[in-house]
């Protein structure tokens, strides 16, 4: 079992810019395919330069793509998927913090961008294969089906938030970083040896439309300033905010609460009601979900699975894994977790695993917490 086929493919590198997409493209060329780089021109006004770590698609990146391509001795171009990235991620983004839920635009980008309209048009233009520098692994079973399984390196892993390929997509995705146990310090000085200038520049960081890291002002600049009241858990107030739509449940600062709780310890976003604009603050322990529902469900390679089942699940990009029992009911999955999960909010993902295989990605919908006399 393995991701590299027998023949040569034709493979369309996407090259941000950075040190994974120019790697990955060097081992892709290097395997013997035959690799053309394309650097996706994703804001309509690009920066000239980044920020430090912060945000991505500069005409910096742009130019540090071009030189990559150049000395790994490729065709390299610029396409224009600017109007598709904000119809489909960035304007997405702002209308799910809108509807007070917690969005992720970069699975959103995978599943719409890097992997439909990218890998659309490449396909049209005869290429067999899309490549990038995330850290998964394809693996190809003895009947020829594709699967996706975690990075050979867990610390690197970045399986979730690619849980949205579906089996069209998958049959077309290489990932030649994937599935070798190699660190980032190791990655950067294969890069050096290959002679890549991007060896030594800073990953990309936080929400790559976002290049100052300010969300809430981000959000604040499209939807407008809308007061409103933080209330405790009795619905007393206990502060105001400039928008319900700044905030993610789990959230414990910028909350602008002006006095401690009764108990003296620490208050949390519990809940969003963008009806009435307000922000439910509450004890950490209030956060504790037992169970969820989740929509929009896409099955990673396979069939959806029948019938309850137990599995792993994930339920943010970068965190732990906790045992889970789902089932599928009328395009609804249902979830129960083994020992309960903090935090959740409804429009993450919720990434379910069988071992190191993505089993499959669906956007939480509802949670259920635990009963107070259960959470002590």
């Amino acid at each position: 079992m393995t991701q590299n086929p027998q023949r040569p493919l034709r493979v369309l590198a996407a090259m941000s810019g950075g040190v994974d997409s120019a790697v990955a493209a060097a081992r892709a060329a290097e395997a013997g395919h035959d690799v053309t780089g394309v650097h996706l021109a994703l804001s309509a006004n690009p920066q000239s330069f980044r920020t430090g770590a912060r945000g991505c698609c500069t005409l910096e990146d742009s130019r540090d793509a071009a030189r990559a391509a150049d000395v790994i001795g490729i065709p390299y171009y610029v396409w224009d998927l600017a109007e598709r990235f904000r119809e489909d991620v960035v304007d997405d983004f702002v209308a799910e913090y809108e509807a007070g839920r917690t969005p992720n635009p970069c699975l959103r980008c995978n599943e719409k961008i890097k992997f439909a309209a990218l890998l659309d048009k490449a396909i049209a233009l005869g290429f067999d294969a899309v490549c990038t520098g995330h850290y998964a692994t394809v693996v190809t079973r003895p009947d020829g089906a594709r699967e996706l399984h975690r990075a050979s390196d867990m610390a690197k892993d970045q399986s979730y938030v690619l849980g949205v390929l579906d089996e069209k997509q998958l049959a077309h995705a290489m990932f030649p970083l994937g599935d070798t146990l190699t660190t980032k310090d190791e990655i950067r000085a294969e890069a050096e040896r290959r002679g890549l200038a991007v060896a030594k520049k800073p990953d990309s960081h936080d929400i790559c439309f976002i290049a100052d890291g300010d969300t809430q002002g981000f959000l604040a600049g499209r939807l407008g300033k809308a007061e409103g009241d933080i209330v405790d858990e009795s619905g007393a107030k206990v502060g105001s905010h400039d928008g319900a739509y700044g905030f993610t449940i789990g959230q414990r600062k910028g909350l602008r609460i002006g006095h401690p709780a009764a108990d003296g310890k620490p208050r949390y976003v519990l809940d969003i009601s963008p009806v009435d604009n307000t922000v439910t603050v509450g004890p950490v322990t209030a956060l504790d979900v037992d169970a969820l529902t989740a929509i929009k469900p896409r099955w990673c390679g396979g069939a959806a699975p029948t019938g309850p089942a137990v599995y792993t699940a994930q339920l943010r990009a970068h965190g732990g894994e906790t045992p889970a029992t789902a089932e599928l009911t009328e395009g609804t999955l249902h979830v129960t977790f083994d020992e309960p999960v903090r935090g959740v909010a409804p429009g993450q993902a919720i990434v379910l695993y069988d071992g190191t295989r993505v089993v499959g990605s669906a956007t939480i919908a509802t949670t259920r917490r635990r009963t107070p006399s259960l959470a002590g």
